[in-house]
C-alpha cells in the first residue's frame, strides 16, 4: 500500500474509534453561530491524526479545520484533515458523519481516506490506483439521464443569498425531472456515495478544502468528474463542488453551475 495512504488509513481509523467512544458524551460549543458547532470529539480526533502524521513526517504541513493550519495548496507535503465532518449530526446523535484525511503534493492529491464509523465503511484512493470501499473496487454510477438520477446537496451556514441560490439549484433540478434530492449533512460521505454509485451527483456552493480534499480524489479514481461551482476543474482552493458520474457531468453542471 502507498505509505501515505496507509498512514491516512491508520489515522482515520484511530480517530474514528475515538469519535465512537465520545458519541453522546462530548462537550458541544458554538463557533460563531448556532449552526456551526465544535465538540470535544472534533478536537481530540484532530489531535490524534496530527500526532500520528507528525510522528512519521515531522516536516509535513497541515490544512485542518480546528487547529492552526501550517500550509497551503502550494506546500510540498500537505495533509488536509477534517476530523469530524457533520459535527451537527454528531452533536445531535444522528449516525451520519465521517473522518477525512488527504495527502497532497504541491496542490495535487496523492492519497485520500474517508471513514464512516457508524457503517464501518472506509473509502480510499491513491493517485492512479483506483478507488475502494473496505478494500473492494468501486465505480461511479452509469446513469446518463438526469431523470434516472439521485442528486445530493448541502447547505452552508449562510442563511441568506447562498441558501437561496442552493434552493434554486434544487428547484431547477426538479424541473429537469430528476429522481430525487438528498441532503444528509456530511459532504465527505456524500462524495463517497457518488464514488460508489449510491448518488449520481452532488453539488454544494461553498465548502472548505477539508470537506472535499479526499472525496474529490476518490471520485476521480472511481471514474467520476469533479468541478467547482463555475464548472471549472476542481482544485484544492476551489471552495465549492459539483461532482458526478462521467455520463451526466455536462448536464448537471449546466443546471446547477453558479450564475451571478
Amino acid at each position: 500500500m502507498n505509505v501515505h495512504l496507509e498512514l491516512a488509513t491508520r489515522a482515520a481509523k484511530t480517530a474514528g474509534q475515538r469519535l465512537t467512544e465520545l458519541l453522546g458524551k462530548a462537550k458541544v460549543e458554538q463557533k460563531g453561530s448556532t449552526q456551526n458547532l465544535v465538540t470535544q470529539a472534533d478536537l481530540e480526533a484532530e489531535e490524534i491524526i496530527t500526532s500520528m502524521i507528525l510522528d512519521a513526517f515531522p516536516d509535513h504541513k497541515f490544512l485542518r479545520e480546528e487547529g492552526e493550519s501550517t500550509g497551503g495548496a502550494d506546500s510540498d507535503h500537505l495533509w488536509v484533515i477534517d476530523p469530524l465532518d457533520a459535527t451537527n449530526n454528531y452533536a445531535h446523535g444522528i449516525p451520519h458523519y465521517a473522518v477525512s484525511v488527504a495527502y497532497y503534493q504541491k496542490g495535487a492529491p496523492i492519497a485520500g481516506v474517508i471513514l464512516d464509523p457508524t457503517r464501518d465503511e472506509l473509502f480510499s484512493a491513491a493517485r492512479g490506483g483506483g478507488a475502494f470501499l473496505n478494500g473492494e473496487p468501486i465505480r461511479v454510477s452509469k446513469h446518463a439521464e438526469l431523470s434516472d438520477c439521485i442528486i445530493g446537496t448541502g447547505f452552508y451556514y449562510d442563511r441568506g443569498a447562498l441558501m437561496e441560490r442552493t434552493l434554486k439549484g434544487v428547484h431547477d433540478l426538479f424541473k429537469r425531472n430528476i429522481r430525487g434530492i438528498r441532503r444528509f449533512g456530511s459532504a465527505a460521505v456524500d462524495l463517497c456515495w457518488v464514488a460508489c454509485g449510491r448518488f449520481d451527483g452532488f453539488f454544494e456552493y461553498r465548502l472548505s478544502p477539508w470537506d472535499y480534499a479526499a472525496g474529490g480524489l476518490i471520485i476521480e479514481e472511481a471514474g467520476g468528474k469533479c468541478f467547482d461551482r463555475n464548472g471549472e476543474p476542481l482544485q484544492l482552493d476551489s471552495g465549492s463542488v459539483i461532482v458526478s458520474n462521467h455520463n451526466i457531468a455536462g448536464k448537471l453542471v449546466d443546471v446547477v453551475k453558479w450564475t451571478d
